[in-house]
């Protein structure tokens, strides 16, 4: 084994993960694999480290990524050292890996391709099965005192639903990868649900008719203790700022955490910190982890982004002109988004939009301002959708704009036509966000 890595090797060793191994978010359906059969090899090669630290399992089809940064940020603040798993990637493969915030090194990831990649080529892992057993390996080697692991995709068959968590949190529900998880909100829900582990408490983040009954009949049958995060907690905004938004939260109806500044301002982070917070008070109330403090939890809050190297999610990434990057990518996601982009006082608007090819894009487009200008880009993978072919679909429903052959391009002729008092939008797919951060 090499002991000095250059940057080539890294990119090598980057290159065989992600060109030889059968990648979901670049293909999609070709790299789904539905059992944990890989998984459960893997870990056992490796001497199954998941059951060497306590876990948080997150899943959900919208807000699973921000709710497991913000249960990182709030325990890391109190002393623990923290592992965090979480997927896609934006910029660099290792955000994936974190511990207290900083990612796994170049030279711990290509140490683990070369010691394993003969036992691993043998079990035929798929990209994110890969990457599931490194943070697990990672994570042991660390000595962490907790994990919070972020599902992939779905619950039940996801990679990751190898672990026996203290508790499961399930954020929400809504249309996303229907093609793997099914048609309905009930046949979806029964998917997350996998997670639910028998006497193991699972928090639901929202309550729905139509789920509902889904969450409370697994919950029942493993005698799971289940609690609906918005039957516990509720918090209303006070104030919005430039890079923070100012909550009271309550317990009941009763105020519990007064003017509490937090790092987030995507309005649909209200839904995440309550079931985040949910979650947090019942490992408390067990005594999985230690009692929280509330200046701890106020300093968590307040330095979010900068505790767990959180991105992505409503970033702002100029103010002149004033650029809003957000990796909202499904149509409850861009609900929120959208009526957020709303509030905010602007003279014109320009929207910098791509997307994938596996997404119900007549109901996203549809909720996206007609008086706004279109700037229609593929993002750099094979998933991507032509811009060509998004600016038809953008059409059909009264968008109006142009095609760039690239995202970069498309955010520069913004910038270019964009005046004082104008706003850019960039979304639509996780994978246009990452090109512009």
């Amino acid at each position: 084994m090499r002991s000095i890595l250059s940057n080539m090797t890294y990119q090598q060793t980057l290159d065989y993960l992600f060109s030889q191994l059968p990648m979901f978010q670049r293909v999609g359906a070709a790299a789904f694999k539905k059992d944990l059969s890989n998984t459960l090899a893997l870990c056992k090669h490796l001497g199954n480290p998941e059951k060497s630290y306590p876990t948080i399992h997150v899943a959900g089809t919208n807000g699973k990524g921000s709710s497991s940064h913000i249960l990182a940020g709030i325990l890391q603040a109190h002393g623990l050292k923290v592992g965090l798993y979480t997927s896609p990637h934006y910029k660099d493969f290792r955000e994936r890996v974190k511990v207290n915030g900083s990612f796994i090194s170049k030279k711990e990831v290509v140490e683990f391709v070369e010691k394993n990649k003969v036992a691993f080529e043998s079990i035929q892992p798929s990209f994110f099965e890969w990457t599931v057993a490194l943070a697990f390996h990672h994570f042991k080697n660390k000595k962490v005192d907790l994990a919070v692991i972020e599902v992939g995709l779905g619950g039940r068959l996801d990679s990751t639903n190898v672990i026996l968590p203290l508790i499961g949190l399930i954020t929400n529900i809504g249309y996303d990868h229907m093609q793997f998880l099914g048609e309905t909100l009930p046949e979806i829900a029964f998917e997350k649900a996998g997670i639910i582990k028998a006497k193991i408490p699972v928090v639901i983040g929202e309550k729905h008719p139509e789920t509902e009954p889904v969450f409370k009949k697994i919950a029942a049958e493993r005698k799971a203790p289940i609690y609906f995060a918005v039957e516990e907690l509720r918090c209303e905004v006070v104030a919005r700022e430039q890079l923070h938004t100012v909550y009271h939260f309550y317990k009941k109806d009763k105020l519990w955490l007064e003017n509490v500044r937090v790092n987030l301002t995507g309005s649909y982070q209200q839904k995440n910190l309550v079931s985040a917070l949910e979650t947090l008070l019942i490992l408390e109330k067990e005594g999985k982890i230690p009692t929280l403090d509330e200046s701890k939890m106020r300093y968590a809050l307040e330095n979010l982004r900068s505790l767990t190297t959180m991105m992505g999610r409503w970033e702002v990434l100029s103010e002149t002109p004033y650029i809003i990057a957000d990796s909202a990518h499904n149509k409850e996601g861009l609900d929120y988004a959208m009526k957020q982009l709303k509030e905010i006082p602007k003279k014109n608007l320009h929207m910098v939009i791509g997307a994938v090819n596996d997404k119900d894009l007549q109901k996203m487009l549809a909720l996206m301002p007609i008086d706004a200008r279109y700037y229609f880009a593929k993002p750099n993978i094979p998933r991507g959708l032509a811009a060509g072919e998004l600016k038809k679909l953008g059409n059909e429903v009264g968008l109006k704009g142009k095609t760039y052959s690239s995202v970069r391009k498309a955010l520069a002729a913004a910038k270019v036509s964009a005046k004082e008092g104008d706003v850019i939008y960039v979304g639509g797919s996780t994978f246009v966000v990452a090109e512009v951060l």
